[in-house]
């Protein structure tokens, strides 16, 4: 059993994980976004929900908006940017089916370990 409390602080970061998940916290700065028109996960999923905040998710070009309580999944391939709409901090939680990063943050080559 593994486990952790997961601190939202600025950015990106890898909280947990094993050989097929893994789950990281993702805060961002109103007016900031995480990903862009070319970020996609070539071997993984993400699973994105939202602990607090508001802020649009654009997936293959569409533009979904994300609130508190929203839980959005990315699947393998998809282009997609999460960008903080509001006046406070977006706070997320996400999971990589299987791991999409290093512990410190690096995607790795398909979505592997």
């Amino acid at each position: 059993m593994k486990r952790t409390t997961l601190r939202f602080g600025k950015g990106f970061r890898v909280a947990l994980g094993n050989r097929r998940a893994q789950g990281a916290s993702m805060v961002i700065e109103p007016g900031d976004c995480e990903g862009g028109p070319d970020n996609r996960h070539r071997g993984a999923d993400q699973w994105l929900f939202v602990v607090s905040g508001r802020g649009a998710a654009t997936v293959n070009g569409r533009r979904l908006p994300l609130r508190e309580g929203t839980l959005l999944l990315i699947e393998k391939g998809d282009t997609h940017e999460i960008r903080n709409t509001g006046r406070t901090l977006l706070k997320a939680l996400t999971l990589y089916v299987p791991p999409a990063y290093t512990r410190s943050g690096d995607e790795l080559p398909r979505g592997r370990k």
